[in-house]
């Protein structure tokens, strides 16, 4: 490794060639300071026409320097600076591919995420959670991502299950236990066994299991709607036998969900029957679902909600979620949405494409379009193909300027305001009675 290069009194240097003293970071100081190496190249856009050449090798050095300081402070004394490490890492893997990087230290980093996850308090183990979710995004489907779910997988299974641990917790737990599962998962019986774990957690929201077990409807709410969408997505990679087994479990109970006080439990159980749905009909086209006149009466009046003590917010977002849902489950129809990264396409056509690229852009952020440009694991399961090589030449050429691009906004927004105007201007109506 080159020699670091000189720094101020700030940054003096301990023994073993660590960094001592180091605070922890603030969220704008870790999008600042850790990810102004590496932001310039999670997007193809960001390749500027006139700019200066960029050594990407002496980048590239600095940041695994600073990388391997926030993986020392993983282990620090300091809750507060721990989580900051832990933030610092998350930010910088789901900005970048650091394969290399993370093959050389991935039983240091599981060790650190092992030990922040059973002794952290609640904000420590949610950053933590999510940095093991980044790390088996980072790895892919492989042996060394086995390794890393052989250690990890019996820990979150504990806190998931854990009454006494906090909701937070719990809730990124059971997320972080679906994706890596989900990753790196080739053995049934542990996809079966994650499932169970997940189901029996969710399953205490259905009106039945909820009063024998004297849970609040409100409580625990979030974490039932994060290990339902955990089992949903660990649902869509099954064999069609276990598929069958879980509609006929599950279908006639998720309706009741629908009811709940809660959005976010309302959303999730619907597009879980969305996908039911779809599922279904796939292994059998003439599947018949005995009370669908209920069920479509009851996403009907989802559909159309117009109650005034919901925000509006909240309505339209629901509304908009359950036409969808309506159109899937009454029609068996699916929005196709375009999803663009760089000069590359990606259409979302069905309700299971659907919930695994909303599962991933929720962990990944901001580094989703970089990733599914990059990252050769989801590539496989979006059925991408193999990364497409474009040198900063071809990107330059595909990139048009600031001024072409204002200009081209403003001519769109013009046009919007001028047939939006002739839509709301109620004089435009007036003058065909006189």
């Amino acid at each position: 490794m080159p020699k670091p290069k000189k720094r101020g009194s700030n940054h003096q240097r301990g023994a073993g060639g660590q960094p001592r003293n180091v605070q922890p970071f603030s969220d704008e100081d870790a999008s600042i300071e850790t990810m102004s190496h590496c932001s310039g190249f999670s997007d193809p856009a960001s390749f500027t026409e006139d700019g200066p050449e960029v050594d990407e090798e002496a980048t590239q050095e600095d940041l695994e320097y600073k990388l391997k300081g926030f993986i020392d402070l993983t282990l620090d004394k300091s809750a507060k600076t721990r989580q900051a490490a832990l933030e610092s890492l998350k930010s910088a893997f789901s900005s970048k591919i650091l394969y290399e990087f993370i093959m050389e230290r991935r039983m240091t980093l599981t060790d650190s995420i092992e030990r922040c996850i059973k002794k952290g308090k609640s904000d420590e183990q949610c950053a933590a959670a999510g940095l093991a979710c980044l790390l088996c995004v980072q790895m892919g489907s492989g042996i060394e991502s086995e390794e890393i779910f052989k250690t990890l997988g019996p820990v979150l299974k504990k806190i998931v299950c854990d009454g006494t641990a906090s909701i937070q917790a719990r809730q990124a737990c059971a997320t972080c236990l679906g994706i890596c599962c989900f990753i790196v998962t080739d053995d049934i019986t542990e996809l079966y066994s994650t499932m169970e774990c997940l189901e029996n957690i969710f399953m205490k929201a259905y009106p039945r299991d909820r009063d024998a077990n004297g849970v609040s409807s409100t409580h625990n709410t979030m974490l039932h709607v994060s290990a339902l969408l955990a089992w949903t997505l660990l649902l869509t990679i099954c064999p069609m036998n276990e598929v069958k087994k879980k509609i006929e479990m599950h279908l006639h109970k998720l309706p009741s969900l629908l009811s709940c006080d809660d959005l976010n439990m309302r959303i999730a159980a619907g597009e879980t029957l969305a996908l039911l749905f779809e599922l279904a009909r796939e292994t059998d086209a003439d599947f018949f679902y005995e009370d669908m006149d209920l069920l479509t009466e009851k996403l009907r009046a989802l559909a159309t909600d117009g109650n005034k003590h919901r925000a509006k917010v909240d309505k339209r977002k629901q509304r908009s979620v359950f036409r969808d849902v309506l159109r899937a489950v009454e029609e068996r129809d699916f929005p196709t949405e375009m999803v663009k990264f760089g000069p590359e396409r990606m259409y979302i056509d069905c309700w299971v494409k659907k919930q695994t690229y909303e599962t991933f852009k929720e962990i990944l952020g901001s580094g989703m379009q970089y990733h599914l440009q990059s990252n050769d694991f989801l590539r496989n399961v979006f059925e991408l193909g193999p990364p497409v090589m474009l040198d900063a030449a071809t990107l330059k050429t595909m990139k048009i300027s600031r001024f072409e691009r204002h200009l081209y906004n403003s001519a769109a927004f013009k046009a919007r305001t001028k047939a939006r105007s002739k839509c709301r201007d109620k004089r435009a109506d007036v003058g065909e009675f006189f």
